[in-house]
């Protein structure tokens, strides 16, 4: 196991190092002002660059200077608490002898890959080659976590799809939003990271000796299979939309034609039953049978009404 280096200055700060192979990759989790300002007292970073750090609102970029790059990249995590999905976001500092990375510690793949250089030799040598090696793997790592995200947002998809077409299910439309919403968050996160990743093969090249080209191209056909199946699932979702809007109009006009037939057939019986029921003297009351012959009457009127819809072809 190879202990993280602690340098003086850094004692009651969250930062962690591992030096290996000339290399040293710094880890800030939760960054404040104060791990900034050590960065800024131990290393020639932009104060802008610093200040970037702590932000929350910042959008993915790439800032070239002459001796380090400074990535920001957002990646899509679900937050349980809002139910949708949320952008967490990375900064990078990478130079001829470094890595820093500063995040919020919500990234499992950049939490478990620093663990792992920690505590395994054979991890720190496959992936602490280069800073420019170790940048492609963190990112790589990022980027495939999103496949789960993908995978299970697709399930709630087809679960939905079954939820419209079966007539048993209460109305879904609340959650057909939530997985809309989930969707347009998804793509707004990655949609401005496809242009930094895309860029990082040629501006990280001078940090790494190894031909990065094959492994940066993998990385960038992931961002567009994600981007692509994104632009799938919405597709999906604005059917399910106008599908399940078509579904509610076809029950909402068969429950008004069934209460617009039980109207219609009831018109001649409440004529029949009000004439009937005025308080004059009317023909065949004096008969016993009167009430009787009114309720064949009744009757014949439904049977003739419902054959005659049937004949129409309206029931």
């Amino acid at each position: 196991m190879a202990k993280p280096t602690v340098i003086e200055g850094e004692k009651g700060l969250n930062i962690e190092r591992i030096t290996w192979n000339g290399l040293t990759w710094v880890n800030i989790e939760k960054p404040t002002p104060k791990e900034t300002e050590y960065l800024a007292q131990n290393y020639p970073f932009h104060q802008l660059d610093l200040d970037d750090c702590v932000s929350r609102i910042q959008r993915p970029k790439i800032d070239e200077y002459e001796d380090y790059l400074f990535v920001v990249l957002h990646f899509p995590l679900f937050s349980k608490e809002e139910r949708v999905t949320v952008p967490s976001q990375v900064s990078i500092f990478i130079g001829r002898c470094f890595l820093i990375t500063l995040h919020a510690g919500e990234l499992k793949p950049l939490v478990n890959l620093f663990k792992d250089c920690q505590l395994n030799e054979e991890a720190r040598q496959a992936n602490m080659k280069s800073p420019g090696y170790l940048l492609h793997r963190i990112i790589d790592r990022l980027v495939d976590y999103c496949f789960p995200i993908l995978d299970k947002m697709m399930a709630n998809i087809e679960r939905l799809e079954e939820d419209i077409f079966d007539t048993r299910t209460p109305d879904p439309i609340e959650d057909l939003g939530e997985l809309r919403r989930d969707i347009i968050s998804f793509r707004r996160v990655i949609w401005p990271m496809r242009a930094v990743i895309g860029s990082l093969e040629q501006r990280a090249k001078r940090f790494t000796p190894e031909d990065m080209e094959v492994y940066w191209g993998d990385v960038v056909d992931h961002v567009d299979k994600i981007w692509d199946t994104l632009d799938e699932c919405k597709e999906i979702i604005d059917g399910l939309n106008e599908t399940g809007g078509i579904l509610a109009s076809h029950h909402t006009n068969q429950v008004i034609r069934v209460l617009t037939i039980i109207a219609t057939i009831m018109m001649p019986l409440t004529l029949l039953a009000s004439i009937y029921g005025m308080n004059i003297r009317l023909p065949g009351q004096e008969h016993d049978l009167s009430f009787i012959v009114l309720l064949l009457i009744m009757l014949f009127t439904i049977g003739s009404m419902l054959f005659w819809f049937h004949r129409r072809h309206w029931i």
